[in-house]
């Protein structure tokens, strides 16, 4: 990627601050910048195959007794 380049555009082209710039994430900056406009959204097939991959917990695991 490009930091510098998008650094420039979003602190000249969109007048952030830098900490504004550095909180955003890639896909928020390149709606800002326009560029995202022809992605598509993410289907709920990526999405389920995603919340199998990262689930927001660890399964719970069964106590043995020793």
């Amino acid at each position: 990627m490009d930091f510098p380049g998008l650094l420039r555009l979003g602190l000249q082209h969109l007048r952030l601050k830098p900490a504004e710039f550095w909180a955003l994430t890639p896909i928020e900056l390149m709606l800002m910048l326009g560029l995202a406009a022809g992605s598509q959204p993410m289907a709920r097939a990526r999405l389920d195959a995603l919340v199998r991959a990262y689930p927001d917990h660890a399964p719970l695991q069964e106590a043995t007794d020793g």
